[in-house]
This record gives C-alpha cells, sequence and structure tokens, in this order.
C-alpha cells in the first residue's frame, strides 16, 4: 500500500492544493501573512506553515476584532492587548505595531465587505518541530478577514442557557494572556453542545466565577448594580471594558468575587464578547434567571455598544457610515 503513494513534484502538489475541496472557502474574504508581503484572496493558498511553533505548540497570541459600516471597532485597544499578551510570552511581532494596524485597515478594506470579522493571530514562526523558541529565527503574523452574521432580534429577544461547566478556569498567568492554546475553551462548547446548552461558565480553585469561553460574564443584582467578576482567572474582554465605560452615569458597577450562588439571585446575567455584543443569559442550569426573558440592562448596554461601534470605529473604506 505504502508503495501506491505517488512522491508528487512541485507542479502536482500545486494541482492538488488548488484542486482540494477547502471546507468554509466561502467565507474568507481576504488574508495577509507576513511571508508573502501580500494580501490574497483565494482560500485555498491561505496556509500555515506546519512547523510554525503557531500549529504544533500553540506558541502565540491573537485578537478578533469585529468591523461593521466600514469601521474596524476598537481597534487600539485589540491592538493594545494583543502587545501585552506577546510582551509577556517574550514574543516580538515581524514588523511594528503600528504596520500591524495599517495591515488591518488594508486586510479589511480589500476584503470587500463593510461587515466582517478580523483575526490577527502573531505565532513564534516556522524554524522546527522542538519547543526551543530560538529555533525560530523570525515570528509569523496573519490577518484573516471573514464574513460575520450578526445574530438576529429573535435570537436576542430569546437569549440564551448557561450552566456550569465541569473545565475549570485557566490559571491566573494564562487566562489574562490571549494565547492561542484554546483547548480548555474547545472542550468547554464541546460539553455545551452535548448538554444542549449555549453558554458554559467555569469557574476558579476557590470556586468563583471566571468567565465562559469567549466572552465575558457579568451580573446585575437586585439594586441594579451592574457585578463584573474580578480579573483574576479571566481574560479582561475588550467589549465589557468599552461596556463599562458607556455605562458611566447610567448604572453603576463593582468589580467583586461571584459564586454560584449569586447567579440565581441575579435580576440579569449578561454575556459580552466581539461577535453578541452583549446578550441576557436567561436561565442557568435550568431555573429562569429574574423572570426568565431579556432584561432592561441587557439591552441598553446592546445598545450602547452597538452605537459605539457605528460612531466611533476607525473607518478602513470610503465611504464608511
Amino acid at each position: 500500500m505504502t508503495n501506491a503513494i505517488p512522491l508528487l513534484s512541485t507542479e502536482e502538489q500545486v494541482a492538488r492544493l488548488l484542486a482540494t475541496p477547502r471546507p468554509g472557502a466561502e467565507n474568507i474574504l481576504a488574508y495577509y501573512e507576513h511571508r508573502m508581503g501580500g494580501i490574497g484572496k483565494d482560500p485555498r493558498l491561505m496556509l500555515l506553515p506546519l512547523d510554525d511553533h503557531l500549529a504544533h505548540r500553540g506558541d502565540g497570541v491573537f485578537e478578533t476584532i469585529k468591523y461593521i459600516g466600514g469601521r474596524l471597532y476598537q481597534l487600539h485597544e485589540h491592538m493594545q492587548r494583543m502587545q501585552r499578551s506577546a510582551d509577556s510570552i517574550f514574543l516580538a511581532p515581524p514588523c511594528s505595531w503600528e504596520q500591524i494596524q495599517e495591515l488591518c485597515l488594508a486586510v479589511a478594506r480589500h476584503s470587500g465587505e463593510q461587515q466582517g470579522t478580523l483575526r490577527v493571530l502573531l505565532g513564534r514562526g516556522p524554524g522546527g518541530f522542538g519547543i526551543a523558541p530560538s529555533e525560530c529565527p523570525e515570528s509569523s503574523l496573519y490577518i484573516i478577514a471573514s464574513r460575520f452574521t450578526q445574530p438576529t432580534e429573535a435570537w436576542y429577544n430569546a437569549g440564551v442557557k448557561g450552566f456550569r461547566t465541569t473545565i475549570p478556569a485557566k490559571q491566573s498567568y494564562l487566562a489574562r494572556i490571549k494565547n492561542t492554546n484554546y483547548l480548555p475553551n474547545v472542550l468547554m462548547m464541546h460539553e455545551a453542545k452535548e448538554r444542549g446548552m449555549d453558554v458554559p461558565f467555569c469557574f476558579d480553585a476557590e470556586g468563583f466565577l471566571a468567565e465562559s469561553a469567549v466572552a465575558n460574564i457579568c451580573l446585575v443584582n437586585r439594586e441594579g448594580v451592574v457585578e463584573v467578576p474580578r480579573f483574576t482567572n479571566s481574560l479582561p474582554g475588550t467589549t465589557l471594558l468599552r461596556a463599562m465605560a458607556l455605562l458611566e452615569g447610567k448604572r453603576q458597577w463593582v468589580h467583586r468575587s461571584i459564586a454560584e450562588a449569586d447567579i440565581l439571585k441575579a435580576e440579569e446575567v449578561l454575556m459580552l464578547g466581539t461577535g453578541p455584543e452583549c446578550v441576557a443569559v436567561v436561565s442557568y442550569e435550568g431555573t429562569p434567571i429574574g423572570n426568565g426573558t431579556p432584561g432592561e440592562t441587557s439591552r441598553l448596554m446592546r445598545a450602547l455598544i452597538h452605537s459605539d461601534m457605528l460612531e466611533n470605529g476607525v473607518p478602513f473604506a470610503q465611504g464608511a457610515v
């Protein structure tokens, strides 16, 4: 059987690559790869070297940036967090951070769409299959624009179902780095699907609420105060931090340690992230939260965030609204 496997020439490999089906190709709009020094639009050629430590070690960091109305939302904040994440693992980009911001704008512009998401990945780079960073002569940079469909009003009006995942929160020093090793997050979402739930809640070793798989969680208590878990075992989300600033003068909010028992006592529970913006968690482990429907604060926060995206995003295209 082994003898029947052909040894391909370079030309044959390229031909087979172009003929190979590419799942998800319809969602890829444009991409940048630093080694190439340019932007491509053919998803069949959007490739990652297998010896990039980003691939086989999870040695890298990333950000996901939403754009709508021809504007990238919180581009500077995402880049600042990415720089903090990269610095914490001693990873320098292959170009300046200012250049990365310009590349983000260029990829979004070449996507040809007014709405989508950018994924920016910074890896240790190709150079070997070991674990030592020193075997990689230069870091890698990938920027991908893909389609994003805004959730429907029906989805927001229905809310989502939360549960306690068996996967513990990440260790504190890892939780605050937006790194590409997302296996715990993957397992949380697998568990959610197995249980017929939407939103996993993970807890730290002390039993306090940390975060969800890809978003932050906060509560609204019976006095209307927004309670945000301390960022000890969770990533400070750019959407959550911006929402807190937008709430100034409209709602009081506090950071505190939140136990599981506090969840069912809350008037509202909110999930905030790049994709959903703000959606109400209307039940936890099958028990309704509040009256079991989205509340006033969830609607307010979503409206504030969405308006802020349209008003204060960084424009990348002529005619951005």
